[in-house]
Protein backbone atom coordinates (compact mmCIF):
# COMPACT_ATOMS: atom_id res chain seq x y z
CA UNK A 1 0.00 0.00 0.00
CA UNK A 2 1.07 3.47 -0.85
CA UNK A 3 -0.41 6.91 -1.02
CA UNK A 4 -2.85 5.28 -3.40
CA UNK A 5 -3.71 1.92 -1.86
CA UNK A 6 -4.44 0.41 -5.26
CA UNK A 7 -1.22 1.48 -6.95
CA UNK A 8 2.41 0.51 -6.25
CA UNK A 9 4.94 3.04 -5.06
CA UNK A 10 6.58 4.47 -8.17
CA UNK A 11 10.20 3.58 -8.74
CA UNK A 12 12.78 4.71 -11.23
CA UNK A 13 13.51 1.17 -12.34
CA UNK A 14 12.08 -2.32 -11.93
CA UNK A 15 13.53 -4.03 -8.85
CA UNK A 16 16.12 -6.70 -9.43
CA UNK A 17 18.75 -8.50 -7.44
CA UNK A 18 21.54 -6.85 -9.41
CA UNK A 19 20.11 -3.33 -9.62
CA UNK A 20 17.86 -2.35 -6.71
CA UNK A 21 15.38 0.39 -7.45
CA UNK A 22 15.77 3.80 -5.86
CA UNK A 23 12.82 2.98 -3.60
CA UNK A 24 14.52 -0.22 -2.42
CA UNK A 25 17.80 1.56 -1.84
CA UNK A 26 16.03 4.19 0.26
CA UNK A 27 14.21 1.51 2.24
CA UNK A 28 17.45 -0.40 2.89
CA UNK A 29 19.15 2.78 4.07
CA UNK A 30 16.15 3.73 6.22
CA UNK A 31 16.45 0.52 8.23
CA UNK A 32 19.67 1.78 9.82
CA UNK A 33 17.83 4.85 11.14
CA UNK A 34 14.44 3.44 12.12
CA UNK A 35 15.56 2.36 15.60
CA UNK A 36 16.46 5.97 16.43
CA UNK A 37 13.95 8.07 14.46
CA UNK A 38 11.16 5.61 13.75
CA UNK A 39 9.42 5.57 10.38
CA UNK A 40 9.50 9.33 9.94
CA UNK A 41 10.42 12.27 7.76
CA UNK A 42 13.80 12.35 9.54
CA UNK A 43 14.46 8.74 8.55
CA UNK A 44 13.50 9.46 4.95
CA UNK A 45 15.87 12.45 4.84
CA UNK A 46 18.71 10.42 6.37
CA UNK A 47 18.13 7.58 3.90
CA UNK A 48 18.21 10.03 1.00
CA UNK A 49 21.51 11.43 2.23
CA UNK A 50 22.98 7.95 2.72
CA UNK A 51 22.04 6.85 -0.80
CA UNK A 52 23.01 10.09 -2.51
CA UNK A 53 19.47 10.56 -3.79
CA UNK A 54 17.78 13.94 -3.64
CA UNK A 55 15.21 14.51 -0.94
CA UNK A 56 12.76 15.62 -3.62
CA UNK A 57 13.04 12.24 -5.33
CA UNK A 58 12.71 10.47 -1.98
CA UNK A 59 9.48 12.36 -1.34
CA UNK A 60 8.16 11.38 -4.75
CA UNK A 61 8.87 7.73 -4.03
CA UNK A 62 7.48 7.91 -0.48
CA UNK A 63 4.98 10.80 -0.47
CA UNK A 64 3.87 10.15 3.11
CA UNK A 65 7.44 9.62 4.28
CA UNK A 66 7.50 7.23 7.22
CA UNK A 67 4.04 5.77 6.61
CA UNK A 68 4.82 4.79 3.02
CA UNK A 69 8.21 3.40 4.02
CA UNK A 70 6.65 1.32 6.79
CA UNK A 71 4.07 -0.05 4.36
CA UNK A 72 6.75 -0.76 1.77
CA UNK A 73 8.71 -2.67 4.41
CA UNK A 74 5.57 -4.63 5.24
CA UNK A 75 5.05 -5.55 1.57
CA UNK A 76 8.68 -6.57 1.31
CA UNK A 77 8.18 -8.90 4.26
CA UNK A 78 5.17 -10.49 2.57
CA UNK A 79 7.14 -11.04 -0.64
CA UNK A 80 10.07 -12.63 1.17
CA UNK A 81 7.76 -14.87 3.15
CA UNK A 82 6.20 -16.11 -0.08
CA UNK A 83 9.64 -16.78 -1.55
CA UNK A 84 10.65 -18.80 1.52
CA UNK A 85 7.36 -20.69 1.53
CA UNK A 86 7.71 -21.59 -2.16
CA UNK A 87 11.08 -23.21 -1.43
CA UNK A 88 9.67 -25.52 1.26
CA UNK A 89 8.27 -29.00 0.73
CA UNK A 90 4.87 -28.78 2.42
CA UNK A 91 3.47 -32.13 1.33
CA UNK A 92 4.03 -33.86 4.68
CA UNK A 93 2.55 -31.00 6.76
CA UNK A 94 -0.97 -30.77 8.09
CA UNK A 95 -2.82 -27.67 6.99
CA UNK A 96 -2.55 -26.02 10.39
CA UNK A 97 1.21 -26.64 10.26
CA UNK A 98 1.41 -24.94 6.88
CA UNK A 99 -0.34 -21.87 8.22
CA UNK A 100 1.89 -21.80 11.30
CA UNK A 101 4.98 -22.12 9.11
CA UNK A 102 3.90 -19.22 6.91
CA UNK A 103 3.34 -16.92 9.90
CA UNK A 104 6.62 -18.02 11.45
CA UNK A 105 8.55 -17.36 8.23
CA UNK A 106 6.92 -13.95 8.04
CA UNK A 107 8.24 -13.02 11.49
CA UNK A 108 11.63 -14.70 11.22
CA UNK A 109 12.41 -12.62 8.13
CA UNK A 110 11.56 -9.32 9.82
CA UNK A 111 13.60 -6.81 11.78
CA UNK A 112 11.88 -6.65 15.16
CA UNK A 113 12.67 -2.99 15.83
CA UNK A 114 11.43 -1.99 12.37
CA UNK A 115 8.21 -3.91 13.01
CA UNK A 116 7.88 -2.37 16.47
CA UNK A 117 8.19 1.14 15.07
CA UNK A 118 5.82 0.30 12.24
CA UNK A 119 3.25 -1.12 14.64
CA UNK A 120 3.41 2.06 16.72
CA UNK A 121 2.91 4.25 13.65
CA UNK A 122 0.06 2.15 12.23
CA UNK A 123 -1.68 2.12 15.61
CA UNK A 124 -2.44 5.85 15.25
CA UNK A 125 -6.15 6.39 14.51
CA UNK A 126 -5.54 8.14 11.20
CA UNK A 127 -3.53 5.14 9.98
CA UNK A 128 -6.08 2.49 10.96
CA UNK A 129 -7.29 1.87 7.36
CA UNK A 130 -3.73 1.33 6.15
CA UNK A 131 -2.98 -0.97 9.09
CA UNK A 132 -6.06 -3.07 8.34
CA UNK A 133 -5.17 -3.34 4.65
CA UNK A 134 -1.59 -4.32 5.47
CA UNK A 135 -2.61 -7.13 7.82
CA UNK A 136 -5.33 -8.30 5.43
CA UNK A 137 -2.86 -8.41 2.54
CA UNK A 138 -0.55 -10.64 4.60
CA UNK A 139 -3.39 -13.03 5.42
CA UNK A 140 -4.52 -13.01 1.79
CA UNK A 141 -0.98 -13.76 0.59
CA UNK A 142 -0.71 -16.73 2.95
CA UNK A 143 -4.06 -18.23 1.96
CA UNK A 144 -3.34 -17.79 -1.74
CA UNK A 145 0.09 -19.38 -1.35
CA UNK A 146 -1.48 -22.36 0.43
CA UNK A 147 -3.93 -22.89 -2.43
CA UNK A 148 -7.16 -21.49 -1.01
CA UNK A 149 -9.95 -21.92 -3.58
CA UNK A 150 -12.90 -20.57 -1.58
CA UNK A 151 -15.28 -18.34 -3.52
CA UNK A 152 -17.96 -17.59 -0.93
CA UNK A 153 -17.97 -15.91 2.45
CA UNK A 154 -15.33 -18.34 3.64
CA UNK A 155 -12.90 -16.31 1.53
CA UNK A 156 -13.49 -13.42 3.95
CA UNK A 157 -13.75 -15.40 7.18
CA UNK A 158 -10.46 -17.23 6.54
CA UNK A 159 -8.61 -13.98 5.99
CA UNK A 160 -10.29 -12.20 8.88
CA UNK A 161 -9.43 -15.01 11.29
CA UNK A 162 -5.85 -15.30 10.07
CA UNK A 163 -5.47 -11.51 10.28
CA UNK A 164 -6.44 -11.71 13.95
CA UNK A 165 -4.07 -14.63 14.58
CA UNK A 166 -1.20 -12.88 12.82
CA UNK A 167 -1.78 -9.57 14.61
CA UNK A 168 -1.92 -11.21 18.03
CA UNK A 169 1.22 -13.22 17.29
CA UNK A 170 3.12 -10.13 16.17
CA UNK A 171 2.26 -8.31 19.40
CA UNK A 172 3.35 -11.33 21.46
CA UNK A 173 6.57 -11.65 19.44
CA UNK A 174 7.48 -8.01 20.00
CA UNK A 175 7.67 -8.62 23.75
CA UNK A 176 9.04 -12.16 23.67
CA UNK A 177 12.45 -12.65 25.26
CA UNK A 178 12.46 -16.47 25.21
CA UNK A 179 15.28 -18.30 23.47
CA UNK A 180 14.62 -18.58 19.76
CA UNK A 181 11.19 -17.01 20.35
CA UNK A 182 9.97 -20.40 21.55
CA UNK A 183 7.14 -18.80 23.53
CA UNK A 184 5.93 -17.01 20.40
CA UNK A 185 5.74 -20.21 18.36
CA UNK A 186 3.87 -21.92 21.21
CA UNK A 187 1.48 -18.95 21.34
CA UNK A 188 0.96 -19.20 17.57
CA UNK A 189 0.19 -22.92 17.82
CA UNK A 190 -2.42 -22.23 20.50
CA UNK A 191 -4.12 -19.55 18.44
CA UNK A 192 -4.30 -21.83 15.40
CA UNK A 193 -5.68 -24.62 17.57
CA UNK A 194 -8.42 -22.22 18.72
CA UNK A 195 -9.28 -21.56 15.08
CA UNK A 196 -9.42 -25.28 14.30
CA UNK A 197 -11.77 -25.83 17.24
CA UNK A 198 -14.06 -23.10 15.89
CA UNK A 199 -14.08 -24.70 12.44
CA UNK A 200 -14.92 -28.08 13.97
CA UNK A 201 -17.76 -26.54 15.96
CA UNK A 202 -19.08 -24.85 12.83
CA UNK A 203 -19.00 -28.15 10.95
CA UNK A 204 -20.94 -29.89 13.74
CA UNK A 205 -23.61 -27.17 13.73
CA UNK A 206 -24.06 -27.42 9.96
CA UNK A 207 -24.30 -31.22 10.17
CA UNK A 208 -26.84 -31.22 13.00
CA UNK A 209 -30.54 -31.35 12.00
CA UNK A 210 -31.38 -29.86 15.41
CA UNK A 211 -28.87 -26.99 15.50
CA UNK A 212 -28.88 -25.99 11.83
CA UNK A 213 -32.38 -24.42 11.81
CA UNK A 214 -31.48 -22.34 14.87
CA UNK A 215 -27.79 -21.51 14.41
CA UNK A 216 -27.22 -22.20 10.72
CA UNK A 217 -28.56 -18.91 9.34
CA UNK A 218 -25.29 -16.96 9.79
CA UNK A 219 -23.43 -19.69 7.89
CA UNK A 220 -25.98 -19.68 5.07
CA UNK A 221 -25.69 -15.91 4.81
CA UNK A 222 -21.91 -16.22 4.76
CA UNK A 223 -22.12 -18.72 1.90
CA UNK A 224 -24.17 -16.20 -0.10
CA UNK A 225 -21.32 -13.71 -0.22
CA UNK A 226 -18.76 -13.95 -3.00
CA UNK A 227 -15.08 -13.07 -3.04
CA UNK A 228 -13.96 -9.84 -4.75
CA UNK A 229 -14.22 -9.71 -8.53
CA UNK A 230 -11.80 -7.13 -9.83
CA UNK A 231 -10.95 -3.79 -8.29
CA UNK A 232 -13.52 -1.69 -6.49
CA UNK A 233 -14.01 0.43 -3.38
CA UNK A 234 -15.96 -2.31 -1.59
CA UNK A 235 -14.74 -5.87 -2.21
CA UNK A 236 -17.04 -8.80 -2.78
CA UNK A 237 -20.58 -9.23 -4.03
CA UNK A 238 -23.82 -10.73 -2.81
CA UNK A 239 -25.44 -13.72 -4.47
CA UNK A 240 -29.11 -14.15 -3.60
Amino acid sequence: MTANADAPIPTDAAPSASAPSAADRLLDAALTHVAFDGWSEATLAAAAQDTGLSLDLARVLYPRAGLDMALAYHRRGDARMLEELAQRDLTALKFREKVALAVRLRLEGADREAVRRGTTLLALPQNAPEAARAVWSTADAIWNALGDTSEDGNWYSKRAILSAVHSATVLFWLGDESEGYADTWAFLDRRIENVMQFEQTKARIKASPVLTPVLGLPFRLLESIRKPQGAGPMPGRWQG
